[in-house]
């Protein structure tokens, strides 16, 4: 139940990135038209992306909330990951429109100076967008959701991106009139960054991709126990922002039931508090080692 009230509060993230890509993007695209500034009209498209983005994080939080039935004996925890999918691919696909319209731009410049309120509305996004990704990165640790992890990063390539049209529109001011379009162009190579950084994690976790450091960890930790023997296997998936592992270990084949059944309990309260695994199957087999070797 904890993992569900956490999934409710991360949507509060979700809707505070969407309101103010909303209005972001509403007031770059605006100024930039009057202004005449490709470095921020970039930057206001990429905004709309995010509103996009940040809708599909705000559904698959809410999918993820969704308890067990008859399809998904797991849950719908991984309603997170696919979210996180569907933004990557609206992101690149925005990301590349806007390389091909700024290197447009660069190679049939033609000398325009950006009108200089360009500058101060990309800088003051930046600032807004920097606030947000401090709000949700904090938010997405505490609730522990990679949906809303990637949405802060996203949040912070969009104050870099706003930084960048800043400089660039800057740089036209002082008859770098190249410098906004390359500005432009450099926006579209951050969103097609991020949104690739976004899609492989979210491909990894859908292909049951697990991090060898963590499940090396896991197997020290557990073969300190002083009746596991032997730790045979560990094998762990992510499903949604949680840890599911497997484990084979091997005990004295003399213990009984119970106190066979004491170490899994053992081991799954260690997982839960220091390995933050709140799911484990432990698989118990005796050690017949010895009995071998004669």
């Amino acid at each position: 139940m904890n993992q569900y009230d956490n999934l409710k509060k991360g949507e509060k993230g979700a809707w505070i990135s969407i309101v103010a890509y909303l209005i972001l993007a509403t007031i770059k695209l605006i100024v930039a038209y009057i202004g005449s500034s490709e470095a921020l009209r970039a930057d206001g498209l990429n905004n709309t992306t995010d509103v996009i983005a940040s809708v599909a994080v705000l559904v698959g939080l809410k999918i993820s909330r969704k308890p067990p039935d008859n399809d998904h004996h797991y849950g719908h925890f991984r309603a997170e990951t696919i979210a996180s999918l569907i933004a990557a691919f609206i992101m690149i696909t925005v990301g590349l429109e806007v390389i091909i319209g700024a290197s447009g731009s660069v190679f049939n410049q033609e000398a325009v100076r950006p009108d200089l309120l360009t500058a101060w509305t990309a800088f003051i996004a930046a600032i807004v967008m920097l606030s947000v990704y401090r709000y949700n990165l904090k938010l997405a640790k505490k609730v522990n959701s990679s949906s809303l992890y990637a949405a802060a990063q996203d949040n912070r390539s969009d104050a870099l991106v706003s930084l960048g049209a800043f400089i660039g529109i800057i740089g036209a001011q002082f008859g770098l009139f190249w410098l906004d379009p390359i500005a432009g162009l450099f926006v579209g190579m951050i969103i097609c960054k991020t949104a690739w950084d976004i899609f492989r994690d979210a491909t990894h976790t859908l292909t049951d991709g697990f991090d060898e450091g963590q499940l090396h960890e896991i197997k020290t930790s557990i073969s300190k126990d002083p009746e596991v023997e032997e730790v045979k296997d560990v094998k762990g998936r992510i499903h949604g922002s949680q840890a599911l592992v497997e484990v084979t270990i091997l005990v004295d084949p003399d213990l009984t039931v119970q106190e066979s059944h004491d170490i899994t309990e053992r081991i799954e309260s260690l997982l839960d508090k220091k390995h933050d695994v709140p799911h484990a199957h432990i698989h118990i087999e005796p050690n017949l080692g010895d009995e071998k070797q004669t």
